[in-house]
């Protein structure tokens, strides 16, 4: 495009923020992006910040400027980046006192990501410092904010060399940012001020460039502990010093080799209980938030030492902590509760892993006192005449502590958790506190042993005896904790009869029906699947280009699959007849996912997997097309999740079936290409099949039954013919096209396929790093010796998070 007027920007921009007409507004927007995304934008931005003629144009003006530095600073020659950099330095250094956050913002973040992409710009931090210190101290804070934060940006690209070359600087420069961080909170009477000054902080020691010794003399951590001394501290102050607090600790836990300084810290901190009591006193809630985030941060930071001092008998001063996150739990908001939740997860993980009685003896009481307090949240309110929603807060909170209770049961033993339940039900207590044990029961009743005597006979008999006016949640929770003991049930024959009686009632009451149907699990609703089978696969073929009919038709078809379970294997010819046919019409990803569960509840029964096999003959020719089409795996993910969600479920249901049938090589091939998709869920269904795979290879012994040596021969003959294939294109997903989190999964399963490799005498990782771009114009690519180290490191890797560990940090010399 042309270059435009200064007056038709002006007023492109006031038809956007001010023109009540919506059609001219959104002409307005598209312009205004069309100029944002030409050359001329960096001479128009550069005029709009020098005239500063009103608000609006002054924020577009700085949020142009800051896109076009991080996206297109290639636009423009290297010799007049000095100039772009002095024009932004004079934009902040004018910047007036009342200017917005929004702006200064969006100018700082401008200034930060072309010192980060100017590598001729050496020791920009102290330049910066000596720039704005005397001019434009709100400013100079802003920009030391903004800095450490872009390191890690994905949109720069900068590349692990230059990401460290920065740090590198960072650190060299701290001394002198802590000064002048001292001197402003020393000065500071203003509480933005010092909201500022604590935010820079956290940036710094986020990306470690504070030095740990350090932290007894710096100024600003002392401040943050004096504002979460005061529980009358502004809110906004007292979020930023926990999260600098937070930071901090975070440090230590990878850099804990100093005993004083961990004891200085861990006092200090401890020291604070007073104040979050004074803040429960005085109903202060997000402050209470502040205060358990502290104390988790506190707890998992020593954690691993607390464990390992308790395992060798002793007990390590930072035990304490585990004490402070449990007066958390105790809090009277189960959000604040909540927040402790990943410390237990990981104290659990710990413990199991170690395997020593007197260690799960130590840590006991906690988990005790734990479930006693998540008993008493999950209590429904007295009022509550209906049943939690799925989509409910309370309602997601209760199925997170049911997932926590199952991983920490083991520490405590389930048939104490059952005595303890069971003791506070004894009691004359209201309904709600009845249902909240019956609840905690339910999440530990499949881990009780079948021929538990004591307390479990006393639960049954006082579930069928339950008066028919009790509470409808109470009621639903005993349905639900008999489907639960169904294992215990099944040994105890005189039980069975008046289970099943109490279950079928349930069914015809509409509120308690659902927990009934999953409670049975099977075959008393066959006939009605059976006879709405037809009705649903006639409206699916009608509206089969429908998308929203047919995904509400699978549902349907779905749960009533998952409800008879087995049972439904008598209708197995009729779906998988039908299936295909629909799939074919129209590739709905839903139809895939019903076949998955289908497989799920009926490959065990006999003569179940030939059929089975047809069914999946059937669907891959359709599903395979649609992903080899041009953009085809981009554009249709779901199908990806959904087709390895299917392939997954036959491997492990009928593996030798599904090997030996000609489907693997076409779904393997796939799998290559869909390893690069970044989607989360479609890619972690690709990495779930193919560790499934390897471990059909890699895992199964020698002496192990024919059938599974079967399957070991299949996988085998499959990795041999693909293993370099997959090799080479999970190297280049890591690198260039997955985000980091999503790594895990991916390494997992390049540890196998190393080791498999190893075991057979090759180097797939080689070639793999061969295909690389190795274009050494770019900045963001890795040396010969980085390559050469990644790949020595990467075959002896023996564990998953050694793999992950290397890929992630090779990928960030690629980005």
């Amino acid at each position: 495009m042309e270059a435009p007027s200064m007056d038709t920007v002006y007023q492109a921009i006031s038809a956007l923020y001010d023109n009540p007409n919506a059609n001219e507004k959104e002409k307005a927007s598209l312009w205004l992006g069309d100029v944002q995304k030409s050359i001329h934008s960096w001479k128009i931005s550069d005029q709009l910040l020098q005239e500063k003629k009103d608000e609006k144009s002054y924020y577009f003006a700085a949020q142009t400027m800051r896109s076009k530095v991080q996206h297109n600073l290639s636009e423009l020659p290297s010799e007049s980046l000095v100039s772009l950099r002095d024009s932004l330095i004079a934009h902040l250094e004018n910047a007036a006192a009342g200017t917005s956050n929004a702006i200064l913002t969006q100018l700082s973040l401008a200034l930060a990501d072309l010192a980060l992409q100017m590598q001729t710009w050496q020791n920009c931090v102290s330049d910066l410092i000596k720039l704005f210190s005397t001019k434009n101290e709100f400013a100079l804070l802003e920009i030391l904010t903004v800095l450490p934060q872009e390191i890690d940006s994905p949109n720069l690209k900068l590349g692990e060399n230059r990401r460290e070359e920065i740090k590198n600087e960072l650190r060299a420069n701290s001394n002198l940012v802590c000064l002048f961080l001292k001197e402003s909170i020393a000065n500071s009477q203003n509480s933005q001020i010092s909201l500022k000054i604590v935010k820079c902080m956290t940036s710094w020691i986020q990306v470690r460039a504070v030095n740990i010794d350090e932290v007894p003399q710096n100024a600003v951590i002392g401040f943050c502990l004096q504002v979460l001394r005061d529980h009358n501290s502004i809110n906004l102050l007292h979020d930023a010093a926990s999260d600098c607090i937070c930071a901090l600790l975070h440090c230590l836990e990878e850099n804990n080799n100093n005993e004083d300084i961990e004891r200085l810290l861990f006092d200090s901190i401890a020291s604070l209980e007073d104040s979050y009591h004074m803040t429960v006193a005085h109903e202060e809630e997000e402050k209470a938030v502040n205060y358990a985030k502290v104390f988790t941060e506190l707890a998992e930071t020593f954690l691993e030492k607390i464990v390992f001092c308790t395992a060798s008998g002793r007990v390590h001063f930072a035990m304490r902590s585990l004490e402070l996150a449990l007066v958390c739990v105790g809090h009277h908001d189960y959000e604040v509760a909540e927040i402790t939740f990943n410390l237990w997860y990981r104290l659990s993980e710990e413990v199991y892993q170690r395997d020593q009685e007197p260690l799960t003896d130590a840590f006991r009481p906690h988990i005790e006192r734990l479930i006693e307090a998540l008993a008493r949240h999950c209590q429904l309110e007295p009022d509550n005449t209906k049943l939690p929603d799925e989509g409910d807060e309370f309602y997601e909170f209760r199925m997170k502590v049911m997932e926590l209770i199952k991983d920490v049961v083991f520490m405590v033993g389930s048939s104490a958790v059952f005595r303890q339940m069971f003791a506070a039900l004894q009691a004359d207590c209201s309904w709600e506190h009845t249902e909240a044990a019956l609840f905690i029961m339910q999440a530990v009743a499949k881990n009780i042993v079948p021929d538990e005597e004591e307390y479990v006979p006393k639960v049954v008999e006082a579930i069928l005896s339950m008066p028919v006016e009790s509470h409808v949640a109470v009621r639903r929770t005993c349905i639900l904790l008999l489907g639960e003991l169904c294992e215990w049930v099944e040994r105890h024959p005189a039980c069975l009869q008046p289970c099943l009686h109490a279950l079928l009632h349930a069914l015809h009451h509409p509120s308690l029906a659902p927990a009934a149907a999953q409670a049975l699990d099977a075959h008393p609703c066959l006939p009605a699947l059976t006879d709405s089978w037809p009705v649903l696969y006639d409206v699916m073929k009608k509206w089969v280009s429908h998308t929203r009919v047919v995904e509400r038709a699978c549902r349907c078809l779905r749960f009533g699959v998952r409800c008879v379970g087995a049972g439904c294997v008598t209708l197995l010819p009729a779906l998988c007849g039908a299936l295909p046919a629909l799939y074919d019409a129209h590739p709905h990803g839903c139809v895939l996912y019903v076949c998955g569960v289908l497989c799920d509840v009926t490959a065990r029964r006999p003569h179940a997997a030939q059929p089975l096999l047809q069914l999946l003959h059937a669907l891959l020719p359709p599903a395979l097309a649609l992903l080899q089409a041009h953009n085809g795996l981009q554009d249709n993910p779901d199908t990806v999740d959904d087709l390895f969600r299917l392939c997954i479920r036959y491997l492990q249901h009928i593996p030798v079936a599904f090997l030996s049938s000609g489907a693997a090589p076409s779904v393997l091939q796939c799998a290559a290409l869909a390893s690069r998709l970044d989607h989360r869920e479609a890619n972690s269904s690709v990495m779930k099949f193919l560790g499934d795979l390897l471990r059909c290879a890699n895992d199964i012994p020698a002496d192990a039954t024919p059938e599974k040596q079967q399957i070991k021969s299949l996988a085998d003959s499959a990795l041999s013919q693909y293993g370099e294939q997959l090799t080479c294109a999970l190297v280049e997903a890591a690198a260039l096209h997955l985000h980091a989190y999503m790594l895990g999964e991916v390494g997992e399963v390049v540890v196998e396929l190393v080791r498999w490799a190893r075991a057979h005498g090759a180097d797939w990782l080689r070639p793999a790093l061969a295909r690389l771009p190795r274009d050494t114009e770019r900045t963001a690519a890795p040396t010969d010796n980085q390559c050469w180290q990644f790949h020595q490191y990467a075959l002896r890797a023996e564990k998953c998070k050694e793999m992950t560990r290397l890929l992630r940090d090779f990928a960030r010399l690629y980005r």
